[in-house]
């Protein structure tokens, strides 16, 4: 290159901004540049782009420097070879200047961390060579991007469709979560806090790429970056499946528990099953659900990491040896069965941080040396089953247990998960402890119901088989760190395992929990004497009449954990008073109560943007978002009119969403000035979506009875009902089947029109409940009273303005404290009275029109009358869940939900108390209590700048 005027000498040595100087030597072979000064970050990769866009070519560089300065030192040629001519010197000199005067933002600089094991000099340039963020602007997304679709995925920058689109988009996001992730880690582990180790058997995640842009709070930037070549971002989303590695509110719970530990910088990992077919999909067909394999990993995962160098032994079957090892007696189990356990990280992002945590998915292969010495004795039929048995392990969440077989599998699966998660901590412990007098004060294990339970037996295991320690020490350890969550009331839900099966599958486990229950029990005579009857309350061991014995794993949940807690206050006094009554009077400041929350940033600020828009503009910022109290202050509005017209049109745009697409997933037609009426969830008798159908069914019954003057009176609903029933719940099946069933009757008819259409929504998940809450007007929550453990749902439907018809459960208690019970539908016998009105139930004279409408089905004027012969006879006698008796006031509340809506202004000011008052059910507030009284762990908020 050649530069007019540039002067015939060497420049002399200048600095660029104050704070670094230019040296450049051109008397040798290769022109040698040299930087120093006190502040390089972002500096190595900026220069380098600088010499290239230059036409220079860096043959050679010594990067160097400590305590706060660096010297860093090119020797650059053409491409041709030569040195830089000297005319050029001047202009390579400005150049270099230039890049310097630029420096990249403090924002956009990663920490410097500790290297293990590197020296100072080493430790600098491995930071100095990546010690700034991706960056974040259109054309670096851009080039990112399409790097990937050439380089990651092979294909032709020039040609790739959506989903390959979606992939290399997705894969470009990973990198910046990846920066975070691996900086938090590393972090993490130089300041050696107390780690959080959150158990659980469901991840319900849903959708990754949104919440991963909107958490990095960089969509903005992608969604142009990918218009610009010539793709739409909601296009791309629609090409990811659902991660359903969760059946309902337990998983979504964990992966908002997640959510908000990131965003709390607490130094925590979450633990689960990478299954290989997520939560069933599901067809309706003719009205009756069929179940269909989830192939969700069909066209892989982007967002996970495959840690093929950590993997862990997972023992079954086999046999319990003693051996005598100086004068010490120890166990050693025998297994007859082994499969390895292979890791697969997730990052999780926190929202307005650098921290992004770790969730890690276990998925079984066959147990590598057994299958190697099958091999090699030419046992290939052998070899090719054992690969079976172990990746069944892993296929599917909650296989069907009304088989043996089916029950086997189960429990297989819920110790291989805990088991590879128990040796992953231990390993991680030893890495930086000799000894085991810290554990406690650095691991805080967290069970997300009973499932991983077996972490007590497992973790004892360890402690005294592998690690010698003896009884005493080991229980000391398990009980200091263990901390159990129960989200359930019904009995049927407490896990109990038969001990055959346990002696059978985990023999050394068995031991162990017979050591337990027998220790416990003497602590507990020797407190309560002979009374037998008292201890068997408290035995982990439960005996049938018929004498077969099961492993009552709730019951060594608590005996084990030094925290118990429920998830809503009802449910919390439940537990304390009745399920673990006996337990409660021994040790009464071991239960707690945890509210449940939800995350408030996937499930309004990213799934609701104009109801966010809306409030930042009303609030007069973002911060609500991870301080979701300022809701409150919504409340000054609530009465004024020109907010309620903001207010309703925010309500229509997302109502106008849902009803699309519902439309489109039923391909019935709505009428879009009908209310929006919905209950979806699981589908279960105690959550009573049978009274949702039988009010529906009167409500159809009344139209066809009106005048057509009366008619014209008539409020206009949609009634939206959706959720799974598990594949072996007859009953729940034959709800779905009604529900269609009225549905073909409903809409079909002409006389009834637009005032009232019923469609079931198949196969809901997250992504699903993302459009579908926003827009929800009137939401369902009517259990009855005492049955349901929280119900996070309501709290989502809450925070986006919908208005909740329901009973005194779960969460609807605190949800009509925060909000205020006149802003709510709530109906209903209360939990208290719920035991009497059973035992009456037989003298119970229901209300006509109840009578009225259930022999409406069973009359067959829905069809099916011989297949709901059964849902007909179950609230017909013992009627356990007390439909008939809420049936009449559930009728007078839902008059008045219609009595209401005709007022737009009162409809409309509940709707922003319902917001308002929903910021105490933020999953941030739950997780921060839980730190403060469970965990008692630090925040490590990663250094945003470090130079």
């Amino acid at each position: 290159m050649a530069v007019a005027g540039a002067e015939k000498r060497p420049p002399p040595e200048r600095s660029a901004d104050g704070s670094a100087t230019v040296a450049i030597d051109n008397s040798g072979e290769a022109t040698k540049i040299t930087v120093q000064g006190a502040s390089r970050s972002g500096l190595l990769n900026s220069l380098t782009s600088t010499f290239t866009d230059l036409g220079l070519d860096v043959i050679k560089a010594d990067i160097g420097g400590k305590s706060g300065t660096f010297k860093d030192t090119f020797w650059v040629t053409t491409v041709e070879g030569s040195k830089v001519g000297d005319l050029d010197v001047a202009a390579v000199q400005s150049a270099v200047e230039v890049t310097l005067a630029a420096s990249p933002k403090a924002a956009s600089v990663r920490p410097k961390l500790k290297v293990p094991g590197a020296s100072e000099d080493r430790q600098e340039l491995l930071h100095t060579l990546m010690d700034t963020y991706v960056k974040n602007d259109v054309l670096s997304i851009q080039q990112s991007i399409v790097n990937h679709v050439e380089y990651t995925m092979a294909r032709t920058r020039y040609k790739f469709d959506d989903l390959e689109a979606y992939m290399a988009t997705a894969y470009s996001v990973r990198d910046r979560l990846i920066e975070e992730w691996n900086d938090t880690q590393s972090y993490i582990k130089e300041v050696d806090p107390k780690r959080i180790y959150y158990l659980s058997m469901e991840f319900l995640m849903g959708r990754s790429l949104l919440n991963a842009l909107n958490n990095l709070d960089i969509k903005d930037q992608y969604t142009e970056a990918i218009q610009e070549l010539g793709y739409k971002l909601e296009t791309l989303v629609e090409q990811e499946r659902d991660a359903a590695l969760g059946n309902g509110g337990l998983g979504r719970l964990a992966a908002c528990f997640l959510d908000s530990m990131a965003t709390l910088n607490l130094p925590a990992w979450g633990y689960g099953i990478r299954y290989q077919y997520g939560m069933f999909r599901q067809v309706l067909v003719d009205g009756f659900q069929h179940e269909q394999p989830d192939y969700w990993l069909n066209f892989g995962n982007p967002w996970e990491l495959e840690r093929l160098n950590v993997a862990y032994p997972i023992s079954y079957y086999g046999h319990v040896s003693v051996h005598d090892e100086g004068g010490r007696q120890v166990f050693r189990w025998n297994p007859g069965e082994t499969v390895t356990a292979m890791a697969y990280d997730n990052p999780i992002p926190g929202f307005g941080t650098n921290n992004t945590i770790n969730l890690r998915l276990w998925a079984a292969k066959p147990d590598r040396e057994f299958d190697l010495q099958a091999f090699n004795t030419g046992d290939y039929v052998q070899a090719i089953l054992s690969k079976q048995r172990a990746e069944t392990l892993s296929s599917v969440l909650y296989p069907d247990d009304r088989t043996y077989e089916g029950k086997e599998l189960r429990l297989k699966q819920q110790h291989f998960f805990v088991s590879a998660t128990v040796q992953d901590v231990v390993r991680r412990y030893k890495e930086a402890h000799d000894d085991w007098e810290e554990f406690p004060e650095k691991v805080a294990f967290q069970m997300n119901d009973t499932h991983p339970t077996l972490l007590v037996p497992e973790l004892m295991r360890l402690l005294m088989d592998q690690e010698g320690l003896g009884w005493t020490k080991a229980w000391d350890l398990v009980c200091q760190t263990c901390n159990f969550t129960n989200h359930t009331v019904l009995p049927e839900a407490l896990e109990k395992w038969p001990v055959a099966m346990m002696e059978k599958l985990l023999p050394r486990h068995m031991q162990i929990i017979y050591d337990i229950n027998w220790r416990f029990l003497q602590q507990m005579r020797q407190r309560f004497g002979d009374d037998w009857a008292r201890i068997a309350k408290l035995s982990i061991i439960e005996e049938t009449e018929a004498g077969e014995k099961t492993v009552r794993m709730a019951y060594l949940a608590v005996i084990a954990s030094s925290h118990v807690n429920g998830v809503a206050k009802i449910h919390s006094d439940i537990l304390k008073h009745d399920v673990f009554g006996p337990f409660f009077d021994i040790f009464p400041e071991r239960f707690q109560n945890k509210t449940n929350g939800v995350t408030p940033r996937r499930w309004l600020a990213f799934c609701n943007p104009p109801l966010r828009a809306l409030i930042t503009k009303t609030l007069g910022s973002e911060r609500w978002i991870n301080d979701t109290e300022m809701l409150k202050e919504l409340r000054e509005h609530a009465d004024n009119p020109a907010f309620q017209k903001q207010w309703q049109d925010v309500k229509a745009t997302a109502k106008a969403k849902s009803m699309a697409l519902i439309e489109r997933l039923t391909s019935v037609a709505l009428p879009k000035n009908a209310m929006l009426d919905v209950q979806v969830k699981r589908i279960h008798e105690y959550k009573r979506q049978l009274l949702n159908v039988l009010g529906i069914i009167h409500r159809y019954d009344l139209i066809k009875r009106m005048s057509a003057a009366e008619r014209k009176q008539v409020v206009p609903r949609v009634c939206v009902i959706g959720g799974k029933a598990a594949p072996g719940y007859e009953m729940a099946k034959r709800i779905i089947k009604l529900v269609s069933a009225v549905a073909d009757k409903v809409n079909e008819d002409p006389e009834v029109g637009d005032l009232l259409k019923v469609v079931f929504v198949p196969d809901y998940n997250v992504s699903v409940a993302e459009t579908i809450i926003p827009g929800t007007e009137l939401r369902h929550h009517i259990s009855t009273a005492g049955t349901e453990a929280s119900g996070t749902g309501n709290m989502k439907f809450a925070m986006n303005g919908a208005l909740i018809i329901g009973t005194m459960d779960g969460a609807n208690i605190e949800i009509a404290e925060e909000i205020g019970e006149d802003n709510m539908f709530i109906f209903g016998a209360l939990a208290d009275a719920v035991p009497a009105l059973r035992k009456e139930r037989a003298e119970f004279k229901p209300d006509e029109r109840f009578l009225h409408v259930v022999n409406m089905i069973r009359t067959g004027q829905f069809g099916w009358a011989d297949y709901f012969h059964p849902l007909v006879d179950s609230i017909t006698y013992s009627d356990y869940y007390l439909l008939a008796n809420d049936f009449a006031e559930y009728i007078a509340t839902q008059e008045r939900v219609d009595a209401v809506y005709k007022d737009p202004a009162h409809w409309t000011r509940m709707s922003i108390m319902s917001t308002a008052g929903a910021g105490f059910f933020s999953s941030d507030r739950t997780i921060a209590e839980y730190n403060k009284d469970i965990w008692k762990s630090k925040p490590c908020p990663v250094p945003t700048y470090s130079d």
